[in-house]
């Protein structure tokens, strides 16, 4: 929020909410109990109550919960089939899995006073390295040798080839850079700037603006909270279609 400073002035903290504590004190260790580790876990707990108990007791007449968790099914298996084809379905627990993790912890993110794991890169750098190890080594485990024509682009003139290739190389190992930051950078500038309207929130000349500056952003980041799930999941199948069809 905001804290009044000895001139008198307001000062705001916006990132403070990113700091990584612990839950029981002290210093924080790889093997401490911290806030990042809690609301990821509670992310998963969330995934297990929808997905498992919300579809436990299947019946005709679904209830809400088993809404969402056929929705959330039949939309992710639709983007698998759709972008990798038949063959892409075999891996389709594992991109499953990416969508309802990130997609849970960015809504339970959005709760007052929480913590969003993913708007921290050590999170989503170890989401994106995950894809691209996968993806490389699948490609190579299915296509052999044969994966390495991802990188040359057979359509284009012959003197063309060389220098595209090159480009291709370096896009293909920028890809979870711009995997993890895309996630991680949307999700802290939306929360900072939240808690940049809360603080404003306090000056009663300008609270009522800062109000709808809060839920305005709150409602746009609901949506940004699905569509980069959206996102990283799309762009998994697609560096997984590489892997499997890697010719151009």
């Amino acid at each position: 929020m905001a804290d009044k400073a000895e001139e008198g002035g307001l000062v705001f903290h916006p990132m403070d909410q990113f700091i990584i504590k612990p839950i029981f004190g002290g210093d924080v260790t790889w093997y401490t109990p911290t806030n990042a580790a809690l609301w990821m876990g509670l992310s998963i707990l969330a995934i297990i109550l929808l997905l498992v108990l919300g579809s436990s007791k299947r019946s005709i007449v679904p209830s809400r919960s088993q809404s969402i968790a056929e929705l959330a099914y039949g939309f992710v298996y639709k983007m698998v089939e759709d972008i990798c084809g038949k063959e892409g379905l075999r891996y389709f627990p594992y991109i499953m899995t990416l969508f309802m993790f990130i997609v849970c912890a960015n809504f339970l993110g959005l709760i007052p006073t929480s913590f969003t794991p993913t708007s921290h890169f050590a999170v989503t750098v170890v989401l994106a390295l995950a894809v691209f190890l996968t993806v490389t080594v699948l490609g190579f485990v299915k296509n052999g040798a044969g994966f390495l024509s991802l990188f040359w682009v057979s359509s284009a003139p012959l003197a063309l080839r060389p220098i595209l290739a090159i480009i291709e190389l370096i896009s293909y190992f920028v890809r979870p850079v711009s995997h993890s930051i895309r996630l991680a950078g949307n999700v802290m500038a939306g929360h900072a700037v939240i808690k940049v309207f809360a603080g404003f929130a306090a000056l009663t000349a300008v609270s009522p603006v800062a109000v709808l500056g809060i839920t305005a952003m709150y409602g746009l980041e609901v949506l940004v909270s699905f569509i980069q799930a959206y996102v990283f999941t799309i762009l998994t199948c697609v560096y997984l279609k590489d892997a499997l069809h890697p010719h151009h």
